[in-house]
This record gives C-alpha cells, structure tokens and sequence, in this order.
C-alpha cells in the first residue's frame, strides 16, 4: 500500500523469490509465481469488495493503527487490502491458512465474505480455517 519505485520493486520480487528458493522448496513440487500477474487477484478482490460493508474494514486493527501513523491520512488501498487478502485466499479455495496471531481478524474477513458469497450465489468458495503459527 506503499508506492514503490519500478526497479526497486522488481528487485524485491526477485529477492523474495530466491529466499524463497534457498529455504529449499522445490520448484518440481511446488508453483512458484508471481501473484501481482495474476490478473483475476484483482478482480475478485472488486468482486468481494462490492459485497463488504467499509464499517466492517474501519474496525479492523491494523487499519487503525496504520491509519493513526499515517495522520489519519490513511488511503483506499490499506482500507481495502484485507480485502484483496480475502480474495488472494479465496480464488484458489484455500481451505486452511498460516497466519501469526496478527492476521487472524484479516481470516475472519475472508471467512466472513465466504459464507456471505456462499449465502447469497450459492455454495461456492470453502470457508477456510486458520492455522496458527507457533513462535
């Protein structure tokens, strides 16, 4: 949610793809790829944002908190960036999510949007459940 310069930007993705590499996961055995490619990560993220209500998003923790640091000035993107979260889950029917305790209000969205998607056209997404980090 922070702008980024173009070049600095490709370099973290590759970065973050060769950490991502050297702590040994297989390339044979697993997708690696580029999720900002992905173009229908942001369309479901509009899909599912029609269907959230912003009082909803304004309660969320971290919005507020980074909203404060930021003078109150804070943009649509980090209002709406759980979300997209919600969306990045969802489109690949995740039924079970890692996430530090930090994220677990961002899983109850995602939930929360699932059930209500589900209610309203029918089963379609899973509802996925946490799996908790242990630090």
């Amino acid at each position: 949610t922070v702008p980024k310069e173009p070049a600095v930007l490709r370099q973290n993705v590759l970065d973050t793809a060769a950490a991502i590499l050297a702590c040994g996961i297989d390339p044979k055995k697993c997708l690696l790829f580029q999720q900002s490619l992905v173009p229908e990560h942001a369309e479901l993220a509009w899909i599912l944002g029609c269907l959230t209500n912003v009082p909803r998003l304004l309660r969320l923790p971290q919005w507020k908190m980074k909203h404060a640091s930021q003078n109150n000035e804070g943009t649509v993107g980090l209002l709406t960036y759980p979300v997209l979260q919600a969306a990045d889950i969802l489109l690949y029917k995740s039924t079970r999510v890692p996430v530090g305790e930090d994220q677990v209000l961002h899983l109850e969205l995602a939930q929360d949007i699932a059930q209500h998607f589900n209610k309203k056209y029918g089963e379609f997404f899973p509802v996925p459940k946490a799996i908790l980090s242990e630090l």
